[in-house]
């Protein structure tokens, strides 16, 4: 069984929809809440990729949220060893840092609501992204973003103010600014304009569409490399 390892930083932003869509597929997932007491794992062993969700605290609060460093370890141990690992909003921002770019608050101010993916060329031949590359939104809601990618971080999407949007910050660790985890009954939860969540409400089955093949696609790549490690199939 696929087991991935997913670090969550607050009740209201749960796996929704990704986590949802995983284990309709077969994997299992092993959700650690830190923030609650429970324990991140040293490394990697028994899970086959990491998932790292978002949360309203900064990248580099450590000393506030003292999970963050044990989940920028977590990082660095899945680019080292090649493990697939998927970062969102939050998550794409530690990623980033733990590799050695840089995350501040956005100059232009908060993302909040549907935004365009301005894809760049090289997500159509990325591994995760080949398939998504075409027209599509998320849903955005955040203060910060990456501004420095780590040294040999590919830019994979572009938001409408420029600001980085999606990156391959490692050979097996991407990132996205994006929410695609969530629906209404998640951003139900968060602080934000009444036209924001009336956004996501209104585009429910367009969200559903347009990122469902994401969790899929990172799935693959999970499998693919249990598959080359230890020589088994999946159906």
């Amino acid at each position: 069984m696929t087991t991935l390892l997913v670090v969550q930083h607050e009740d209201e932003c749960p796996p929704g929809m990704l986590g949802r869509w995983w284990v309709e597929d077969g994997a299992t997932l092993d959700v650690r809440r830190p923030y609650a007491g429970e324990p991140l794992p040293p490394d990697l062993a028994g899970h086959a990729g990491l998932v790292v969700l978002g949360g309203h605290m900064g990248a580099d609060d450590d000393a506030d949220h003292a999970w963050l460093a044990p989940t920028k370890q977590l990082v660095r141990v899945a680019a080292a060893g090649g493990v697939p690992a998927l970062g969102v909003c939050l998550g794409h921002q530690l990623m980033a840092s733990a590799l050695g770019g840089q995350v501040r608050r956005n100059p232009a101010g908060p993302q909040q609501g549907l935004l365009r993916v301005g894809w760049e060329e090289a997500a159509a031949a990325d591994d995760l992204t080949a398939a998504l590359a075409d027209p599509r939104r998320g849903v955005h809601w955040n203060d910060d973003v990456v501004l420095v990618l780590p040294p040999g971080g590919t830019r994979l999407a572009t938001a409408p103010g420029g600001e980085v949007q999606a990156a391959r910050h490692a050979p097996s660790v991407w990132g996205v600014q994006w929410h695609p985890e969530a629906d209404v009954d998640v951003v139900a939860g968060w602080p934000g304009t009444v036209r924001a969540h009336d956004e996501v409400r209104a585009a429910g089955e367009e969200l559903a569409t347009a990122w469902r093949p994401l969790a899929a696609a990172f799935l693959r790549l999970v499998r693919r490399r249990e598959d080359g490690a230890d020589g088994s199939a999946h159906a």
